[in-house]
């Protein structure tokens, strides 16, 4: 009976897992398109709610999402930036950025997972340790933005990282602030871990 009562409790959990990884690409796919053009690289949400998925449902699930996210936008779904699709997207110039934010929720992840609680030391902590992992991306991106674009580097920096480090870094106070409240309610009801 104990045995039964164990498999039932398993096979509730993995489908609850199952369901928040697909709502969590169901999420990207529908903030992730949305993007301000100022450039060769646009302003984009995905970052920002990938901070918010590392804390409030940790790294394995974001990570996962991520991926279910990119896989539907290279088959042709009009889930990346400013509602483009197909693996021109992934290959192109801005293709760099998108890829490394899996090895940044990879890293932050790690840290934060562990540091969720809000207080101003995490907040200060958590904000620094998403800074040094978005450079992982900014990096990356850079790199495949110069070499597909025929750019020099300091060019592809000066469009494609430069105008958005202010930015990026409110997207990652924010996230610092309110996720680990987020978090913390959910767990109150039982809907993560």
């Amino acid at each position: 009976m104990a045995s039964t009562t164990a498999a039932a409790e398993k096979n509730k959990s993995n489908v609850r897992e199952l369901v928040s990884i697909a709502l969590l690409a169901a999420v990207l796919c529908i903030l992730a398109p949305l993007s301000i053009p100022i450039g060769p690289v646009p302003i984009s949400l995905t970052n920002l709610v990938l901070y918010f998925f590392v804390f409030i449902v940790g790294t394995r699930r974001t990570s996962i999402a991520f991926i279910i996210y990119c896989l539907l936008g290279a088959v042709g779904l009009p889930v990346f930036s400013d509602f483009a699709g197909g693996l021109g997207k992934l290959v192109g110039p801005t293709g760099g950025y998108i890829i490394g934010f899996l090895p940044m929720i990879i890293v932050m992840g790690l840290f934060i997972e562990k540091h969720r609680k809000a207080s101003v030391k995490n907040i200060i902590l958590n904000t620094i340790v998403m800074e040094a992992a978005t450079w992982i991306p900014y990096i990356l991106g850079t790199t495949w933005l110069a070499y597909s674009a025929k750019m020099a580097f300091p060019a592809a920096l000066a469009v494609g990282v430069i105008p958005f480090v202010a930015e990026d870094l409110v997207k990652m106070v924010l996230a610092a602030i309110v996720a680990p409240g987020i978090h913390t309610q959910l767990v109150k009801a039982h809907l993560v871990d």
